[in-house]
């Protein structure tokens, strides 16, 4: 532990609570890919030596080294990709779909020894892994269906005497960033459509968090021409800006940070190149004073809390009508207090892992403790678990005031807000003030007001009686600072093509 790291750790709250850990030590993992880049259909060795340690969030050990990517490195698996551009561009859409197919085989056949690497580098309990494992492996078979069946505007006479046709094109070459919380599934929410669109990619997974990356690579080089799936290993300020401003990509897809969509749009500018952000995100669950109480706090028992609060569609914000305040913040603390915390190999009854880092662990830690002061009360959590590992106290903060920082900034971990309003207009503004607009779900048994509530919600995705359910044929993207573009669905085919307009001269 750093000396910061004990200088937080001594002015940090550590509450009382139990740790499941495992018998073993450890998460298992299977096999470890080879911690180096991937370029040209084989691992390669890094351009100057240096790696950089992966860490187990859990036991704060380091499981391995992965090589620091630099921009030489970038710049030769672009070059392998844009090798590979035309002929994978090239082949028939029931060709690639046999591909992707075959792809999906592959990760099932290997979706146990997936799930477990995936919780050795993040900490996720078993039931995250596996359903990430599980989702990854549905988006290959939705987008090998998908890509055969594309429609667009009929081909026809819109002008007098001309026919036109539309013809969907591959981009070339994408350069695509994807984060710690979700390493495989964020991966495959890239990989899928880029391929499926004929587009061959560079991709950088988190430094954090690259094993299940490189253990794809690792599984899938058989079944993908050389040159058509690479990964470059390393920092975001090296790897990916070098993706972001190099004049051989022709697109740039990051999810991440707002920060790191802001820096990513920057570099692609100088080339204007098109660029796909999903970024952050501060859902808001209004909730209204007919709606099911007990279904809404049971629902984000698992909406607020799963992968401990890392997710950027997290039902993190509450806003209840005042009149049933009281009641809904006592069964939701009764929820969360009864949420199961432990390391994944501790068995399938954890329902809640640690954060993925130091340093993010004292970033959460420091929001609850900024709240605390601001006379924020916390009714179940509020702090540190003892021990080793990242792990933080499921936590409700109630009778949060209006504009509270803890309402406005995304802390991202195991921390929900709950908020009162008074009025239907006062609750659909304080929603949209934050700015994000990823997601937010509306709770009532009013018809008609669900229909006007989904209208004013500044959110890609708004559910009714729900939150966080996805589904691979629904778009998923985000308004505002959440970013543009959409994942999944048949939307995320057409942000990786380009559309073209042929037009013939019939005239006789």
């Amino acid at each position: 532990m750093t000396s910061q790291g004990q200088m937080m750790d001594s002015i940090l709250t550590t509450v009382s609570g139990n740790v499941l850990r495992a018998k073993d030590g450890g998460a298992g993992g299977g096999d470890l890919p080879p911690g180096r880049h991937f370029i040209s259909g084989a691992f390669v060795a890094e351009s100057d030596g240096a790696s950089v340690s992966v860490v187990d969030p859990c036991t704060e050990a380091e499981i391995c080294k992965v090589a620091q990517g630099t921009a030489e490195d970038v710049d030769t698996a672009v070059a392998a990709a844009r090798a590979a551009a035309p002929a994978w561009g090239a082949t028939l859409p029931k060709e690639r779909a046999e591909v992707l197919l075959a792809i999906a085989d592959r990760l099932g056949e290997h979706a146990q020894a997936l799930a477990d690497l995936e919780s050795l580098n993040t900490g996720k309990p078993q039931a995250v892994a596996e359903d990430d494992v599980a989702s990854a492996i549905d988006s290959f078979r939705f987008m090998a269906g998908a890509l055969r069946a594309t429609t667009s505007l009929a081909a026809g006479e819109y002008a007098r005497d001309h026919v036109s046709l539309i013809l969907r094109e591959p981009l070339g070459v994408v350069g695509a960033v994807t984060p710690w919380n979700y390493p495989l599934l964020m991966g495959v929410w890239k990989i899928a459509p880029i391929l499926a669109a004929g587009n061959t990619l560079v991709l950088k997974p988190s430094e954090q968090t690259p094993l299940t990356t490189l253990k794809f690579a690792e599984l899938t080089a058989d079944l993908l021409p050389a040159g058509v799936f690479n990964v470059v290993t390393g920092p975001g300020s090296v790897v990916g800006t070098r993706l972001a401003e190099h004049p051989d990509v022709a697109m740039i897809a990051l999810t991440g940070s707002v920060n790191s969509g802001r820096s990513v749009a920057r570099a692609a500018a100088e080339t204007v190149k098109r660029v796909h952000l999903e970024l952050g995100g501060k859902a808001p669950v209004v909730v209204f004073a007919d709606a099911d109480l007990t279904a809404a706090a049971k629902s984000l028992r698992t909406a607020g809390y799963w992968n401990s609060g890392q997710e950027c569609g997290a039902a993190c914000r509450v806003l209840v009508h005042e009149s049933v305040a009281e009641e809904f913040t006592s069964l939701l603390a009764a929820e969360v207090a009864d949420l199961v915390v432990g390391e994944p190999g501790a068995g399938p009854e954890v329902e809640i892992g640690p954060l993925i880092s130091r340093g993010h662990y004292e970033r959460v830690l420091a929001h609850l403790e900024r709240a605390k002061a601001d006379g924020v009360r916390v009714a179940v959590g509020g702090g540190a678990l003892q021990g080793p590992g990242y792990f933080v106290a499921p936590t409700v903060l109630a009778d949060v005031p209006a504009g509270a920082a803890c309402t406005q900034e995304e802390i991202f971990g195991p921390v929900v807000t709950v908020e009162t309003f008074t009025g239907e207009q006062e609750a659909f503004d304080r929603a949209n003030e934050v700015p994000f607009g990823l997601a937010a779900s509306v709770w009532t048994r009013n018809a008609q007001l669900s229909h006007d509530a989904a209208a004013r919600l500044e959110a890609g995705t708004v559910w009714v009686n729900a939150h966080l359910v996805l589904a691979t044929e629904m778009p998923w993207g985000g308004f505002k600072g959440s970013g543009y573009g959409r994942d999944l669905s048949t939307y995320a085919l057409d942000d990786y093509s380009r559309t073209k307009h042929v037009m013939h001269n019939k005239e006789r």
